[in-house]
């Protein structure tokens, strides 16, 4: 499954921090209030943060996270937090982010470590309010503007709004999945506005229109040629992600919900959480285990307002199949360390959830499978080398290249979609392809460490994304644990194993996991199985949804979530095989 492209756009869509505990050598009087830091991304975007600390209707600590300079001024009530010995930790489980800070207590304030995934950001967080920022008249409003250049499109979004913080901007590129830059400058004398970021170079001189509804100028942005470009106000209010997503399951239902818990008993401190869906009718009935992909997600595999998951849940369920999808670790209810856990990691939480349903009396022991989608489909066949009871195999959009090979390819569809010349990612190319060589070839973190800081020059930092980062933490985030297992596994290994009935589907559009790679691959592999079938879906993306080009800046824009012939043919595929009709055949 795809990430948001930085930190800041999945807090810009989803975070909210709830705290309960006392800094040590403070009074819960003390630490009552307003408490704000900011965040420097690998790109050296920043992000203000606001954490507001209440008593709660019980009297125990709340507190609010909101990020007020990118416009996102809402909190939502957290979890999983501990003041111990002079130590703040948190969690944020809806962006698989913690935080860890000691007290310091010269300086009155928290300094520590906020971490999503592999992902480290300094911060501290220090009492008092915020200062607003200047407020900037006639301005307000969603400002949608584009760059195309070799073919492709490159969308921009300035959201500006006055409030209470003053006159605030982000900045969304939708085809690059980035959501909620806060964007520190805005100026205007005049007709002249003045946007920019000092931390990523980033720059925009305009002059307003005489109706102010655009504005042109030149706009600079390392990595990019400096590109006219015309921004126009939208008529009227534009969210962020659409929110008519008409597939949705909604109540009531037509079958019986449970939410259920249950342990990780190969790994200590994991347990999770999740939702299984049982038919109506007399049991026992085959079950489906649904498996997101990489980072991670909640139960209903919720990504820009689709609810993947719960969708496909919902469609088998009513078709005879039972449902078990689960909380990531670290996500929503489920417990455990993301940020730690290796996709062989995570194959033993597959595990457990079909050894829970194992002991459901509504389930057919033998009729247990998995359904993974992208990484999933990798986690389910690690799962199954060490489980001989998993009775089938679904993959939605699943690897059959090495992993470093499929990044090498999606890197080159996905960045020629938003503008990227041939000839720029023929040069760079080899930069990306030796660092991922140092990552996989090391035999252990340290010499994966040691091997590609050398490797890590100016070019090779910007054509990884990571231009003005100090080096030395983007070799040790390459060679985490996640990293290094994807980075050294060949899929084919495991495939060649299985010998129960297998579906593999794949969009014709899927730029994630692009299907003339991967499909031949797939079919080679999956010899060991009599039972094989596999379907290249046309005009699907890597979501399976109906697009046009398979981009991923098409992801939001389109109200279907999953496609009806996708749904149809993965439960054809599943009833023909494990469903029993009225009659018991």
């Amino acid at each position: 499954m795809f990430r948001l492209s930085s930190l800041f756009g999945a807090l810009a869509v989803a975070l909210a921090v709830s705290i309960c505990g006392a800094a040590v050598a403070q009074t819960q009087n003390e630490i009552l209030g307003a408490w704000h830091g900011t965040l420097t991304s690998r790109n050296n975007a920043a992000s203000t943060v606001l954490l507001t600390v209440r008593k709660g209707p019980d009297g125990a600590l709340e507190a609010g996270f909101s990020q007020p300079f990118s416009g996102l001024t809402a909190e939502v009530p957290v979890s999983n937090i501990s003041v111990k010995d002079g130590t703040l930790d948190f969690s944020i489980a809806r962006a698989n982010a913690a935080f860890e800070g000691k007290w310091n207590a010269g300086a009155r304030r928290w300094e520590g470590v906020l971490k999503r995934g592999s992902i480290e950001m300094p911060l501290s967080l220090e009492a008092g309010k915020l200062p607003p920022r200047a407020v900037v008249a006639e301005m307000d409003g969603v400002w949608q503007g584009s760059i195309e250049r070799n073919g492709g499109r490159l969308r921009l979004v300035l959201r500006i709004a006055t409030g209470g913080f003053g006159t605030v901007v982000a900045l969304d590129s939708p085809d690059q999945l980035s959501y909620g830059q806060e964007i520190p400058v805005l100026g205007r004398d005049g007709d002249r506005v003045r946007v920019g970021d000092p931390g990523t170079q980033l720059s925009y001189d305009a002059m307003l229109s005489n109706d102010r509804s655009s504005m042109s100028g030149v706009w600079k942005h390392p990595g990019l040629p400096d590109a006219q470009v015309t921004f126009t106000r939208a008529a009227g209010p534009v969210g962020r992600f659409g929110t008519d997503r008409p597939q949705t399951p909604k109540p009531p239902f037509d079958y019986h919900v449970e939410d259920v818990n249950f342990g990780n008993p190969f790994e200590q401190g994991v347990s999770l959480a999740g939702t299984l869906t049982l038919p109506k009718g007399k049991g026992p009935f085959p079950a489906a285990i649904l498996i997101v992909g990489s980072g991670g997600n909640d139960r209903d595999d919720t990504n820009l307002g689709h609810k993947t998951f719960a969708v496909i849940a919902d469609h088998l369920t009513r078709h005879g199949v039972a449902v078990l999808r689960y909380d990531s670790r670290g996500f929503g209810g489920s417990k455990g360390d993301m940020a730690s856990a290796s996709t062989a990691d995570l194959a033993t939480d597959a595990n457990s959830a079909a050894r829970y349903l194992m002991s459901r009396p509504e389930i057919r022991k033998d009729a247990i499978g998995f359904v993974g989608h992208s990484e999933g489909g990798v986690t389910a066949p690690v799962a199954m080398a060490s489980n001989p009871r998993i009775a089938f195999l679904v993959m939605l959009a699943g690897p059959g290249e090495p992993w470093t090979k499929m990044l090498l390819s999606q890197r080159r569809l996905m960045r020629l979609s938003q503008g990227k010349s041939q000839q720029e990612l023929d040069r760079t190319e080899p930069l990306v392809a030796a660092a991922y060589r140092a990552v996989a070839n090391a035999g252990s973190e340290e010499a994966g460490i040691k091997a590609l800081r050398p490797l890590l020059t100016p070019d090779t930092m910007a054509a990884l994304g990571d231009a003005g980062q100090d080096r030395d933490v983007v070799a040790r985030q390459m060679n985490g644990p996640w990293t290094r297992y994807l980075f050294r596994y060949d899929p084919a290994v495991n495939l060649r194993k299985i010998r129960v009935p297998v579906l593999v589907m794949i969009g014709s559009l899927d730029m994630q996991a692009p299907p003339d790679e991967n499909l031949p691959v797939l079919k080679a592999a999956l010899t060991g199985s009599r039972d094989v079938t596999i379907k290249e879906i046309p005009n699907l993306n890597h979501l399976f949804q109906t697009a046009k080009t398979g981009a991923p800046g098409e992801y939001a824009d389109i109200r279907e979530t999953f496609a009806p012939i996708a749904l149809d043919i993965m439960t054809d595929w599943l009833t023909k095989r494990f469903v029993k009709t009225q009659d018991g055949r």
